[in-house]
């Protein structure tokens, strides 16, 4: 795994491998070739010089520990890039080597990077999403009928189904998943401005060059350099963040159903997976505890993009400096949340018994609100609200069903017939909306088409 250990908790595979060194540099050297070739096409430099800047542009011709000590001397990743390519490309041909970075300033080598990879880290993050969403809409389907405890301040409450859970979830990752696409879709765009936004250097031919180095890369071209305006990846970034909160409130949810003395689901298992080195019994939520960690770092790594926004005229000191870091960690962790969410859903296991039982385990005071709604039409809100209180406080202490308690005072069978009170503990009568609610999450453009082919 190309991660380091300090990071193996902390990213993907595919997403270690797109912020390693190499990925990363190849990124800026590809920004270099992509102005050449656009240079040439326009006929700043000649086309021979961008074919001999291409021969040499590969992150395997350079040394990344003389780049990374470098780098740090410069304050800027760009200049020592820069100064080593052109040393390799007047090694290859000298009067090539004179075109080099030719009209660009370091930042645009330093964002177009960002962005390049930023490009290719969006269908990796897609892709698991995308199992994720898939995962959870048969699990609401499945389970449309599976009645469970609602649970309100971590306190047992009125039946929901698992069915509205599961739906509940996708939904928020999927309002989640819009988000992202309209920021991306704003953020993936080309920086060329030269020394002060204004590409003075290329004359009248900054615009044309812009233009076909967008072609060149694959990216949108703005209308204007954005040096210091970094509202298009903070709206990202905050995106990313929010979709890591969705991810880790159905995480927080899984592992708290998965407690013990709830046991109502369980993660997949495998070997290696949840174990514990001290506890052979334990079978641990593993995903939804390295989503509960990647939910714990993102609104801190989110608050210093906001917080590096506020930059100085044309070029800032210290806060586009900030960023690389911030974004491949919003960025792996929100992948590594969503990969670990997708395996939990894809394999999760539903003890529809154990969530009966829990259900009956409270003896029916879950009901409660459905007796008072039955006894306020008679006596009002209030007057019932008291005597369901008084109710409840008779079945903890005797230990009896609530519905047995009710059928033995004659303030409650006075005004609700035994037939119906017999009938009171039964969730699936007390489940309201709950199905009308599940379809209603469901039906995105997706859910829509998938339940046409049903």
């Amino acid at each position: 795994m190309p991660a380091r250990l300090i990071e193996s908790l902390a990213t993907t595979e595919p997403l270690a491998e797109l912020f390693s060194d190499q990925s990363v540099l190849q990124a800026m050297l590809d920004f270099e070739v992509a102005l050449a070739r656009a240079e040439a096409r326009v006929e700043v430099v000649p086309q021979t010089a961008a074919e001999h800047i291409a021969a040499v542009a590969m992150a395997d011709n350079f040394d990344m520990a003389s780049l990374a000590h470098a780098m740090l001397r410069a304050g800027t990743a760009a200049i020592p890039v820069v100064k080593a390519l052109t040393e390799k490309v007047r090694a290859r041909h000298p009067e090539a080597a004179r075109y080099v970075h030719w009209g660009a300033t370091s930042q645009d080598v330093a964002d177009t990077a960002l962005i390049l990879l930023l490009k290719r880290a969006r269908p990796l993050l897609y892709d698991d999403v995308a199992r994720l969403e898939t995962a959870l809409a048969e699990l609401s389907d499945q389970h449309k009928n599976t009645v469970m405890l609602g649970r309100t301040l971590m306190q047992a409450a009125p039946p929901v189904t698992f069915g509205l859970k599961a739906a509940g979830w996708f939904a928020a990752i999927r309002r989640s998943r819009a988000r992202i696409d309209a920021a991306f879709a704003e953020s993936l765009i080309v920086q060329l401005g030269g020394a002060t936004g204004t590409l003075a250097s290329l004359g009248e031919k900054g615009v044309g060059v812009t233009e076909e180095l967008a072609k060149e890369l694959g990216l949108a071209c703005p209308p204007a350099p954005w040096h210091t305006h970094r509202d298009r990846l903070a709206t990202l970034i905050c995106s990313c963040g929010v979709l890591t909160g969705a991810m880790g409130k159905m995480a927080r949810d899984v592992s708290l159903l998965m407690q013990n003395e709830v046991g109502e689901v369980a993660e997949p298992g495998g070997e290696g997976r949840g174990g514990s080195s001290t506890m052979p019994h334990k079978r641990n939520p593993i995903g939804s505890t390295l989503t509960l960690a990647a939910a714990q770092r993102v609104p801190e790594l989110v608050a210093t993009f906001l917080s590096a926004m506020v930059q100085e005229h044309e070029r800032a000191a210290g806060g586009w400096q900030a960023e690389w870091p911030v974004v491949a960690g919003v960025i792996q962790s929100a992948g590594l949340a969503a990969a670990s969410m997708a395996e939990v859903a894809e394999g999760l296991t539903v003890d529809a018994q154990r969530m009966r039982t829990n259900i009956d385990a409270t003896k029916g005071v879950i009901f409660a609100e459905r007796a008072m709604i039955l006894l306020g039409a008679k006596l009002g809100r209030d007057v019932a609200h008291n005597v369901l209180e008084e109710a409840t406080r008779k079945s903890a202490i005797q230990g009896q069903h609530l519905a047995s308690v009710l059928e033995e005072m004659p303030e409650i069978t006075a005004h609700i017939d035994r037939a119906t009170l017999r009938q009171l503990e039964v969730p699936e009568q007390y489940l309201g909306s709950a199905e009308a609610f599940r379809q209603a999450l469901l039906a995105s453009s997706c859910g829509k088409k998938r339940n046409q082919e049903q």
